[in-house]
């Protein structure tokens, strides 16, 4: 339970009310161990399906039929990611610890979360794609409609980032892990606030971020402090 349970404490960092700058983020520089001009953007993401075009009608129709076919508990399940964090991976690691357990882990997933928005909102505003609800007045958001652009997916993005470094944490949780960022991602369809492709850019996006991260040796002595405090408090809950 304990092995389980300790990855709750990583959920504690909190986060935006939507994809949109939030004072927590805006507040603090990004850059702690990756910037926008570190990646190569253009093979990192493609642009999203341009307008009227069939990529584009069919991202369309498949957020249309999301919105007819979904039901209460997955609207409540989309409003449950609105506010997604990294603790609520507690769904899958368990839910005993706290956050003040792993004071050098939480500031660690922070620090990433920081430097994946300053990338996401960068790219949003390249590609300048409105949000499924502003081009068909038919879809109608069980969540609140974020002010910024779509593309891409910023939910999507830090749920697969997230799970993407639980799991050098974690290995054994991986699947569980990216199964979970999976449903996140797949909620703000049904919430009506994104186009599948919004979410595929999301995770593209994460992979590319994955790789520049775990080529960063400040990455990896940040990860190895992890580890090394996961060990000291196993220690402490075994006696």
């Amino acid at each position: 339970m304990f092995k389980v349970g300790l990855l709750a404490i990583f959920l504690a960092m909190p986060a935006p009310a939507q994809e949109g700058p939030a004072p927590w983020l805006t507040s603090t520089p990004p850059g702690h161990f990756l910037r926008v001009e570190s990646l190569d953007l253009d093979k990192a993401l493609p642009p999203p399906p341009a307008d009227g075009s069939l990529a584009h009608l069919a991202d369309l129709e498949a957020v249309l039929q999301a919105q007819v076919w979904r039901t209460p508990e997955q609207m409540a399940w989309a409003k449950q990611i609105e506010n997604d964090t990294v603790w609520q991976f507690a769904s899958v690691l368990g839910t005993g610890f706290r956050a003040e357990a792993l004071p050098k882990a939480a500031r660690f997933f922070w620090q990433i979360t920081v430097d994946t928005h300053a990338i996401s909102e960068h790219l949003k505003g390249r590609f300048h794609r409105l949000r499924p609800p502003k081009v068909d007045a038919r879809i109608r958001p069980c969540v609140f409609l974020p002010p910024n652009d779509s593309y891409p997916s910023g939910h999507a993005l830090q749920a697969y980032v997230r799970a993407g470094v639980l799991a050098e944490l974690f290995p054994e949780m991986q699947e569980a892990l990216f199964a979970r960022a999976h449903r996140a991602a797949w909620g703000r369809i049904l919430g009506g606030v994104h186009y599948p492709t919004d979410v595929i850019g999301g995770r593209a996006l994460a992979e590319a971020i994955l790789a520049k991260l775990k080529a960063n040796p400040d990455f990896h002595a940040a990860l190895e402090g992890c580890r090394a405090e996961i060990r000291l408090l196993e220690i402490k809950k075994a006696v």
